[in-house]
């Protein structure tokens, strides 16, 4: 078992387990504050147990909490998961489906910052190597303000399998790189899948060589590159343009 304790973070895991209410719980509550008490009535209204606990015990169950915790079985995931083939399969005619790979992101802060940034700008599947979603779901879902309840996630073994399968379902894989093409001159409309590479090393070898292509933020910053939370936000931003409003 682990614990959620951000506020946005309970709220949506909550909101979004309410067709299966074992999904989660039981809420812990040793501090009855206004915010908490939001949380509680949510909670009794998606029939999820409310247990009231002590302070001490609270903090031991979940250092950093502010007052309240939810239990969540380290079994179940922290979003509405599907394999890449599922997703590939459900996908019909669907002609501008959105994918983010995420190649070995390390930092749960700027893997929780992506998946906000996901989540806003309509990413239809995050695929990466390994979410580490026991070890750090309350970062991610602080971080992503509770978003990790519903952005759609994928895990596998394999990331360069994984792309070869979504070029033979129509998608053009791009690599997000400083040296990459200014990504405003991509056409990014169709089935669309961007690669963030890792904060150190970036993308690796093996993805790199299946990429169609790299775009990259034109900068007049004094250091070399923007943080890759903040750079999947900018490439998201002019792909969504794109899709509504035609490349120009």
């Amino acid at each position: 078992m682990h614990y959620l304790t951000g506020f946005h973070a309970i709220e949506e895991r909550i909101k979004s387990s309410r067709t299966n209410s074992s999904d989660c719980g039981p809420l812990l509550m040793a501090k009855a504050g206004p915010r908490a008490r939001e949380l509680v009535n949510l909670a009794v209204n998606c029939k999820i147990r409310v247990d009231r606990v002590g302070t001490f015990d609270l903090d031991r169950f979940a250092p950093g909490n502010r007052g309240i915790a939810l239990q969540v079985p380290d079994s179940s995931p922290d979003s509405a998961d599907v394999s890449t083939e599922e997703f590939i399969g459900g996908l019909g005619d669907q002609a501008g489906a959105l994918v983010i790979i995420l190649d070995d992101i390390t930092d749960p802060h700027n893997y929780g910052a992506i998946l906000r940034s996901c989540d806003q700008f309509g990413v239809d599947l995050v695929i990466s190597r390994n979410r580490r979603n026991a070890k750090h779901a309350d970062i991610i879902s602080k971080t992503s303000a509770g978003t990790v309840s519903w952005v759609p996630q994928a895990e596998t073994a394999n990331l360069a399998r994984t792309v070869e399968q979504l070029k033979n379902a129509g998608f053009w894989i791009y690599g997000a790189d400083i040296q990459g093409d200014p990504v405003y001159e991509k056409d990014l409309r169709g089935r669309t899948a961007l690669i963030l590479g890792s904060e150190g090393s970036g993308i690796s070898r093996l993805l790199r060589e299946s990429c169609d292509g790299f775009v990259g933020i034109p900068s007049q910053g004094k250091i070399d590159s923007l943080n890759v939370s903040v750079a999947a936000g900018v490439l998201l931003y002019e792909v969504q343009r794109q899709k509504s409003k035609g490349k120009n």
